[in-house]
């Protein structure tokens, strides 16, 4: 109850000083009308993600395919999960905004952010799918305040009429940050076994069409860790829907 009362107590607060000082674009610093808005440089720099991509993954694609293809990392190395799809590329303004968003408490982006995801999750989100945030260690959603994914999973949800499991999953035992792995086999290994699917929550869970929820898709090996604990729990389908995700020659999650 603290945590949430300091939120609305700094919600307040930057409230009362966006009516002194003109609102910024998060990207560019450009004035903008309102709070969280973008400026026209600001939407420019952002790279949404559209078709052709991997039927599988969502990365985009150079040239057309076809419909299905797959890219050479999913035909050699099948994900967990069914289906993933991302709204924008990483790039620095998608940081930009990632990075307010987990440590600087933008709340307000949030409407934004699942307007974008609602989009790029179009073909996945059907009438039954259940929305499932993957989840922080009880430590560091104690220092962070706030789960990014839960927030982002419950405005979604709210936009598309899904429901939303907020505790579907636990994360069973603290592991340092993604971005501190040297490679891919480094965040597979940080993260294996450290999801469980939350004995309340296993009812809903069985038979169900499961969409997960994050906010960065790098190597996958999170979203992979987190499917698969839902399948051990009787998930009948495990897709995935992020925010932002890296395309190629970067580290991405922050």
């Amino acid at each position: 109850m603290l945590n949430g009362a300091m939120r609305r107590a700094e919600g307040a607060a930057r409230a009362a000083l966006d009516l002194l000082l003109p609102a910024h674009c998060p990207v560019t610093g450009e004035v903008t009308p309102d709070t969280g808005l973008l400026s026209p440089a600001g939407w420019a720099a952002l790279h949404f993600i559209e078709p052709p991509y991997c039927a599988r993954c969502g990365i985009p694609f150079s040239a057309e395919y076809g419909e299905g293809v797959e890219c050479p990392s999913c035909i050699a190395n099948p994900p967990v999960y069914g289906q993933a799809r991302a709204a924008v590329s990483w790039n620095d303004a998608a940081g930009r905004l990632v990075s307010g968003f987990k440590f600087a408490d933008r709340l307000d982006y949030v409407g934004m952010f699942a307007g974008w995801m609602a989009r790029a999750g179009g073909a996945l989100i059907e009438r039954d799918s259940v929305l499932v945030p993957v989840p922080l260690h009880w430590r560091r959603l104690a220092a962070r305040r706030f789960n990014q994914s839960a927030a982002l999973a419950g405005a979604t949800a709210k936009l598309t009429g899904t429901a939303a499991i907020m505790r579907a999953l636990t994360r069973t035992r603290a592991t340092p940050p993604q971005r501190e792995q040297s490679s891919a086999a480094a965040r597979r290994r940080n993260v294996a076994g450290a999801f469980a699917a939350h004995e309340k929550a296993q009812a809903r869970i069985e038979g169900a069409h499961i969409i997960l929820i994050d906010d960065v898709l790098t190597t996958g090996a999170t979203l992979n860790a987190a499917a698969r604990a839902l399948r051990r729990a009787g998930a009948a389908r495990v897709d995935a829907l992020v925010l932002a995700r890296v395309v190629k020659g970067g580290t991405g999650a922050i």
